[in-house]
């Protein structure tokens, strides 16, 4: 492996910039961001409230030759044309082909490295063949890069945040090959949600986060559900107005088979519990709120003889009421299926958010929770994002047992700054 470390005080630029997770990361290990761009006015407003830097809009308005020479190139470049969430057109839709700004800025400046981010779907997108594109293009113009993509999670060094994101590492060719990452997640690395919670008694406002009457009743109606089921709480998606009698005058057949299949496990599920389930019906139908995706419930929490809802993490979501073991949370996404910490009986609020990013608790966020949570939702993992810089810049392995006993060490002292700061 060549030796690839950089000066100590080396520049970086940050494309799409959003809130600054690069930035944040790469600051730590001595870089100074020359140049920042991001199309979001949100944004940009609160990248300067944090860097003093003021991001420039559209990039493809941008001419690379006033962009200042930099050594790294930053670039958690649009997702939505890849995710899962949107219509998944990849290079075809025009938020795809801001891929090729990374290249055109690349290829004019050379800098010595570039850390790009996407979502994991990118990885499989189209066959394959989105990943060849992008990989073929990095390699023209002189890089080094893996030949497929990284695909990490916070969850794999004990950051309790389930999200799994593509890393593409480039190196100049004249510097050498990639280094190959090699990680293999470790078992015994634990994650725990009170690593990033704080206490109620420390959050302003706090009241503003509890869930309201009508969101408990409807949890404890699917409670008292999950707690008289004499089966195994099913892996299937609950839909409360399919527990019933077969219709036969239904055409089933007519159905797609997914949705048939659900239909049929439901009526099953009926018929093993009768002995409560007319009743609990009943019960259910009385709450005004028991309709459409409330009168859903999707149970993902793996086996349990006990099962409580309260001692789980939900999500109130199109497809139902979600529930996920309490380990870690979710990925943070840009849309308002705040994450629900059933111990507490309220929803995270946006520092806490922040805490799941690995932002630093004096980071200022957007005084507007539903802007906050979006941006945060849109935002890269700080600590994931500064693992590979120093993997890539400064030829650095990686130990997740270090790392979680420094990030232990961390969320004490970050609690402490936390009491200081408000």
């Amino acid at each position: 492996m060549a030796n690839s470390k950089l000066h100590s005080e080396f520049k970086f630029i940050d494309l799409f910039c959003g809130i600054g997770g690069f930035h944040t990361a790469l600051s730590r290990m001595g870089g100074k961001c020359v140049f920042a761009s991001d199309i979001d006015k949100e944004c940009q407003k609160t990248y300067f409230e944090n860097y003093k830097i003021s991001p420039v809009g559209d990039i493809t308005k941008v001419d690379e030759t006033e962009i200042p020479d930099f050594d790294v190139l930053c670039g958690g470049f649009p997702c939505q044309s890849f995710s899962k969430a949107g219509n998944r057109k990849g290079i075809e839709d025009p938020r795809g082909t801001l891929f090729f700004d990374i290249l055109r800025i690349a290829k004019h400046h050379k800098p010595k490295y570039m850390i790009l981010e996407n979502v994991r779907n990118l990885a499989k997108h189209d066959n394959g063949r989105t990943w060849q594109i992008i990989h073929s293009n990095l390699l023209d113009i002189g890089y080094s890069v893996s030949e497929t993509p990284i695909i990490f999670s916070p969850h794999y060094i004990g950051i309790p945040q389930h999200r799994e994101r593509v890393f593409i590492l480039c190196q100049r060719e004249d510097l050498g090959d990639v280094p190959k990452f090699e990680f293999e997640p470790d078992k015994t690395v634990k994650c725990s949600i009170d690593d990033v919670l704080l206490s109620d008694e420390l959050i302003p406002n706090i009241e503003k986060y509890k869930l309201s009457t009508e969101q408990i009743k409807l949890i404890e109606i699917w409670n008292e559900f999950a707690q008289k089921l004499v089966t195994p709480l099913p892996g299937f998606p609950v839909w409360a107005d399919r527990l019933k009698e077969l219709d036969v005058n239904e055409d089933l057949e007519s159905l797609p088979a997914w949705k048939r299949n659900f239909i049929l496990k439901n009526h099953y599920l009926y018929k093993d519990n009768l002995h409560f389930i007319e009743g609990w019906l009943k019960k259910a139908y009385t709450l005004p709120n028991f309709k459409g995706s409330k009168a859903m419930f999707e149970w993902q929490a793996g086996k349990t003889e006990n099962p409580n809802i309260w001692e789980t993490i939900m999500h109130f979501r199109p497809s139902g009421l979600r529930v996920k073991k309490p380990d870690y949370f979710p990925a943070l996404v840009a849309i308002t299926q705040t994450s629900i910490i059933g111990s507490r009986r309220r929803v995270i609020t946006p520092r806490e958010g922040a805490r799941i990013q690995s932002f630093p608790d004096n980071f200022i966020l957007n005084e507007k929770d539903s802007i906050a949570y979006k941006q945060l939702g849109n935002s890269v993992n700080v600590k994931v994002v500064e693992l590979f810089a120093r993997f890539l810049l400064e030829n650095k392995s990686f130990n997740p047992n270090q790392f979680s006993l420094k990030r232990k060490k961390s969320i004490i002292k970050q609690t402490q700054q936390f009491i200081e700061f408000t």
